[in-house]
Order: structure tokens, then sequence, then C-alpha cells
């Protein structure tokens, strides 16, 4: 089988937009979804619906690959897989190193979704002299001196770095001088990476941070809402109340001239 050192995707040199590459992955899932299903067919909104976006960017975005569906029929299912996973790389084998293995990187390690989406753990690595020879998810644990042989070896070309922040500048450079030229990092820290070299960032507290401000917003508006209710109706009270008595009760306060 092939190995992500010797193939890489054509997306770029087919002039694909990168906003529509991050939907591919989408598409996909959904569509294994409908496979897994027997579901032969599908319409764009039916698949938009299913990956979360409207059918009309759908459309364009398959418009790149070049597969338009067929009107009255819809999009065929088994195709869409075939050329999604093509387009991403994902019908050839692509090992991968994952370097800390702490409890995100155990996890990370125990994850069954990469061997069946096309990419194969090909090593885990860590610090820990006491980690050495340990399996994680049926695969021993080296060490970080053997790193680079690790990479060579295995023609890995990408890696994913889950050590804490302090750590994982290091192990980016030595990853980058190793041959890796994508990387998926988990730490919580900026990576700096030389040109040619893709850096995807996965950092839970920011997406958590994220949706605590969507609550604090909506319970704001929430808030405001009830407060300007009250008075509005209120005002709107007092004024009939006014217009219908006076200062005695008994006439109209404001008399027509």
């Amino acid at each position: 089988m092939a190995t992500g050192r010797t193939h890489r995707p054509a997306t770029r040199s087919r002039g694909i937009p990168e906003a529509t590459v991050a939907r591919l992955p989408l598409y996909l899932r959904a569509l294994t979804a409908l496979s897994e299903r027997s579901v032969p067919t599908v319409s764009s909104e039916e698949l938009a619906a299913a990956a979360g976006v409207n059918s009309a960017k759908l459309r364009k975005d398959f418009s790149y690959l070049g597969s338009y569906g067929t009107r009255g029929v819809g999009y065929d299912v088994e195709y869409l897989v075939y050329q999604i996973s093509r387009e991403l790389g994902l019908t050839q084998d692509w090992p991968v190193v994952i370097v800390g293995i702490g409890n995100l990187g155990a996890a990370l390690a125990n994850y069954g979704g990469f061997a069946s989406r096309g990419f194969r753990v090909a090593a885990l690595i860590d610090a820990d002299p006491a980690m050495a020879g340990k399996p994680v998810a049926g695969i021993p644990v080296q060490h970080t001196d053997s790193l680079e042989q690790i990479i060579e070896d295995n023609g890995v070309s990408i890696g994913v770095i889950a050590t804490p922040a302090g750590a994982a500048q290091q192990v980016c450079d030595r990853l980058v001088a190793a041959g890796v030229t994508s990387i998926l990092n988990f730490a919580p820290t900026v990576l700096t990476v030389p040109d040619g070299v893709d850096v995807r960032k996965v950092d839970l507290s920011i997406e958590l941070q994220i949706l605590a401000f969507h609550e604090q917003r909506k319970a704001g508006e929430e808030l405001a809402a009830n407060d300007g209710a009250l008075p509005a109706a209120a005002a709107r009270a007092a004024a009939g109340q006014a217009s219908e008595q006076g200062p005695d009760g008994d006439v109209p306060a404001v008399m027509p001239a």
C-alpha cells in the first residue's frame, strides 16, 4: 500500500479553495453514514442538511470536484465517497506518529476512527523513560530519542503533538527537521513552522470559551428582553389609566380644547 511520503493530495494544484477543503470531511462523514445505510442517491438539499451547510454552497463545492449530480436523481453516494476520499488523499495509507502519550495522547491512540479514515498510527512517542515499551492501544510507546529514526523508518509525513505547551515547539522542530510536513497540534500554544509545513491547531479550551461567550450573550439578551418587557407593560397600563381618569378619577386627565 502506498505511504504518505510518496503521494500527496492534489487539492491545491487543482485550485480548490481552503474553505471547500475544510468542508469536504463533513460531506464525507454524511455520505459514509448514507452508504452504511445502503442509500444509493442523495439530493443536494438532503446532503447539505446532513453536513450542516446550505445546498447552494454544497453544489458550489462539488463543482470544484467536477461533480454536478443528475437533475431529478441527485448524487451517487458511493461515487461521491470515492471522489471525496480520493481528493482528500484517503485512498492511500497515511502513517501518523503521536508525540506525547499522556491522557490526551492515549485517548487519541485509542481512537478507532483513524484506521477507518485512511490513517495508520505508526508509532507512539513520549519523553518519559518510564513509558518506553508500555503498550497503549496495542502499540508500544517509544522514547523521543528515537523520533527521527521512527519517522524515517515509517515514512511519516503527518505528526500529532499532544505534549504540554512547553515542549511542543521543540517537538515540532524535530518533527519538521525529520521530514514531517503536516502537524496536528493539540498543545495549548502556537507553533512556528517554516513555509511548506501545514499546522492545524485543536484547542478544546478555546472552543469552550467561544461557547461560553455565546451562552453569556444569549443570557444577556434574555435578561434585557425580560427587563424591557415589564417597564413597557407598566407604561402602557399607566397611559391607559391616565386616559380614562382625571385627577379626581372621574374625567379624562387631558380634555379636548
